[in-house]
């Protein structure tokens, strides 16, 4: 008699598992596409914003380069949500990182469009809140890739 009850409670977990592991696929593929739709829609109102040479910057490799309105000088915006601020040198090579983001849970194109403009509008005061960091920062080793000896 236990044994059978064990067994349908069983089986009835499982199900009640299953249904609520297809629901949460579900929910993850909504939410994914709600991202997705997010995501071009900040593309798309960046590239409103971009010249037609930052468009085919930002065609050919996903950042785009901007100058900044107070010292004149060049900084690279890569396609991410920080980080992705590099000052230039003359041959266009990075020499120094800048991270400073607007605050607000945004997609990638949001932030690269406030970042743009607020280089292009008001530099000295979009370095002074931004952090600094290495243009060419050490790669940390991977801790979980072992040498085979």
């Amino acid at each position: 008699m236990h044994t059978q009850r064990l067994t349908s409670a069983a089986r009835y977990l499982g199900h009640l598992l299953a249904d609520a592991r297809r629901q949460l696929l579900a929910l993850r593929e909504r939410l994914r596409t709600v991202e997705d739709i997010q995501d071009a829609r900040g593309i798309a109102l960046l590239r409103e914003w971009l010249s037609p040479e930052q468009n085919a910057q930002f065609d050919a490799s996903k950042c785009f380069e901007v100058v900044g309105c107070d010292s004149g000088k060049r900084y690279r915006i890569s396609y991410c949500k920080g980080t992705n601020v590099h000052e230039l040198d003359k041959a266009g090579r990075p020499v120094l990182g800048w991270c400073f983001v607007p605050s607000g849970n945004l997609v990638a194109g949001d932030v690269m469009l406030a970042q743009k403009i607020a280089l292009e509008t008001n530099e000295n005061g979009a370095l002074t809140v931004a952090n600094r960091f290495p243009a060419h920062a050490p790669r940390r080793p991977n801790v979980f890739l072992r040498r085979a000896y």
